[in-house]
């Protein structure tokens, strides 16, 4: 798709004997990346002279500080104890998991308002200001696309959570519905939060901080160098973290496929006591999985072009919000009528009410909203 001379070609010298490594690590990039990681490091970095210097230098590291503190409460694999039990593999076991990677990635915007107000810059301020109206606007319908999952696995008389562990064990509970990805069973909350990751990240076609064809750089046409790079190593953390939630939530976590927990994984290949290999293992498909979101974020930017700042806003407020609000209404009447053990009838009456109330507030959308 994008087959560019350059970084798929460059290789060092001394490992270019290597007969199967070294095509391998060629094709990927790495040497490139080695390279362009040390030319920031050592670029000359300017300051220019009509910057807020404090917060100017302040503004990167801000960048970095959340993205990476944000992994700590994301479990990125498991093993099985003595007992059998599924023991996840993580910094920081915390009973509100998802709301602790909520609360730490959001605070990576005040890094772009910082940079875009400290350049004392016209474009880099309209970069900054985008930046904050974008997050406010995509972390709601975040939220909203999260609820249905905590409403499906904190039923009526048990004890509530926010963990990411407690979403991953109920796909991996037996059964036809118990073992089904939330992906099958929330597909639209799925989708908007997918979506609302883009946003977040601010990659294409959510790139509005940055639009290069409109804000020259945006937020980051100050700086240059191992500063500006930071900016952009922090993104891809943010992608990193939020794939990962993602896939915890929707896609199984450590679950190879659905229907398919890890134990059972350990039962075939008895692996039940090898927590350490069962590990790696858990990790590796986590990581796989990752990898794939990953590429789907560049996918992505090489094919779909950027959004007027008009439209970001009209699909979040107008369209994308009723959707999220309708498709909760409908998920917890699913839920309720579950719980309830109400009959066929009953239950295809909440249904049939649900979607009403779901195509009404489609309809409303269409029509002018003033905010």
């Amino acid at each position: 798709m994008q087959g560019r001379p350059g970084p798929n070609r460059a290789i060092p010298f001394w490992i270019a004997w290597v007969p199967v490594v070294a095509p391998l690590l060629r094709r990927l990039g790495v040497f490139h990346l080695l390279a362009d990681g040390g030319k920031m490091l050592f670029k000359e970095d300017p300051l220019p002279g009509h910057v807020n210097k404090f917060y100017f230098l302040l503004a990167p590291v801000v960048a970095m500080i959340p993205a990476l503190t944000a992994i700590s409460t994301v479990p990125f694999g498991a093993y099985l104890d003595e007992a059998g039990y599924v023991v996840p593999i993580m910094l920081a076991n915390v009973d509100v998991g998802l709301l602790a990677v909520f609360a730490v990635s959001s605070l990576g915007v005040y890094s772009l308002v910082l940079a875009g107000w400290a350049s004392n810059s016209k474009y880099p301020f309209l970069g900054g200001v985008r930046a904050s109206a974008q997050l406010i606007s995509y972390e709601l319908l975040m939220m909203l696309s999260v609820l249905p999952v905590f409403i499906w696995i904190n039923s009526p008389g048990s004890a509530g959570s926010l963990s990411l562990v407690r979403v991953v064990e109920f796909q991996s509970q037996p059964g036809l519905v118990g073992g089904l990805w939330f992906i099958f069973v929330m597909p639209i909350s799925a989708i908007i939060f997918l979506v609302a990751l883009f946003a977040e990240t601010n990659r294409l076609p959510f790139d509005m901080p940055e639009g290069e064809a409109d804000l020259v750089g945006g937020f980051h046409t100050e700086y240059g160098s191992l500063k500006w790079g930071l900016f952009f190593v922090a993104e891809y953390a943010h992608m990193a973290v939020g794939s990962s939630v993602f896939i915890l939530l929707f896609l199984g976590g450590w679950n190879p496929l659905p229907w398919v927990s890890l134990s059972d994984v350990a039962v075939w290949l008895h692996l039940a006591h090898k927590p350490i290999l069962l590990g790696i293992l858990s990790i590796a498909i986590v990581l796989a999985k990752v990898a794939f979101f990953i590429f789907l974020f560049i996918w992505v930017r090489w094919t779909i072009p950027r959004f007027r700042y008009d439209q970001i806003m009209k699909l979040g407020w107008q369209k994308l919000l009723p959707l999220a609000i309708g498709n909760l209404i409908f998920c917890a009447a699913m839920v309720a009528a579950l719980q309830l053990q109400l009959g066929l009838i009953a239950y295809g009456v909440i249904i049939v009410m649900a979607s009403v109330t779901f195509a009404s507030v489609l309809v409303r959308s269409d029509r002018q909203v003033a905010l």
